[in-house]
């Protein structure tokens, strides 16, 4: 059970637990009666743990896909709202602590249709997010996503974190030069630069080091890591859904 969907069976009962005591009506009741609200938790955490073919978890039920689809599309929206709690806002930051930011992309297929979508630094379509950890590398925040063909410094701010704290206590990469964080230096255009810069930026990427560790372990959900398949207007649900399960699981 934990090395296919990250959680144990105790979990998973205190995640059930935590849907029903929303006093769901009918209408949300909509996962498949043939399995239950366990198996139907347990088909979409599998799903989003390992972004396994849907048609794959079926035949492990003995169910069809289309029963799986409904179980994943019926199941995401209520794990999103029972774990809502757990999920830290921008406003919760500390406005004493140096965070580290740094920008993911999330992909999907390549949409002709959703241009918006493609990332000329990644050579690939998804949603862009940003991830603030502190320095000991404890994730702090996850944005909510953005089409991916904007620049991670478009992102932060679209985001509105920067408005209540003093960015003066962030690190970020170059991208976010501009924004008064604790940046590495650009090279100038035609010239180099100073050894006085070139150990200052040595010892700032040493401290973000942390932020690609952070980013790392939410990928390990790898429904985040590797192609999303689902209809592209159920993405930004699904991403929530993982970042909600994300900050349940090291709560």
């Amino acid at each position: 059970m934990y090395h296919t969907t990250g959680f144990t069976k105790a979990e998973i009962t205190e995640l059930c637990t935590r849907i029903e005591a929303r006093e769901l009506s009918p209408r949300m009741r909509r996962w498949p009666p043939i399995l239950g609200l366990r198996n139907a938790l347990t088909v979409t955490l599998t799903y989003m743990r390992r972004n396994r073919v849907q048609a794959e978890i079926a035949e492990n039920y003995d169910v069809s896909q289309p029963t799986i689809s409904r179980a994943i599309s019926a199941i995401t929206p209520l794990l999103v709202q029972a774990l809502l709690d757990y999920v830290p806002t921008a406003h919760e930051l500390n406005a004493g602590t140096c965070y580290i930011v740094d920008g993911t992309l999330l992909p999907c297929w390549s949409w002709r249709a959703h241009p918006e979508l493609y990332s000329g630094k990644h050579k690939t379509t998804g949603m862009n997010v940003q991830v603030a950890c502190t320095i000991t590398g404890c994730v702090a925040w996850i944005s909510d996503p953005i089409p991916g063909s904007r620049h991670d410094n478009h992102c932060l701010g679209e985001s509105g974190v920067l408005l209540s704290f003093d960015p003066r206590n962030w690190l970020g990469d170059k991208g976010y030069v501009g924004n008064n964080m604790i940046t590495p230096f650009k090279k100038p255009e035609g010239g180099e630069l100073l050894d006085w810069q070139k150990e200052f930026n040595k010892q700032v990427n040493k401290i973000r080091y942390v932020i690609e560790q952070v980013i790392a372990n939410f990928k390990t959900w790898r429904i985040m890591h590797t192609d999303y398949r689902r209809p592209l207007e159920t993405f930004p649900e699904t991403i929530s859904a993982v970042v909600a399960l994300h900050f349940y699981a090291i709560a």
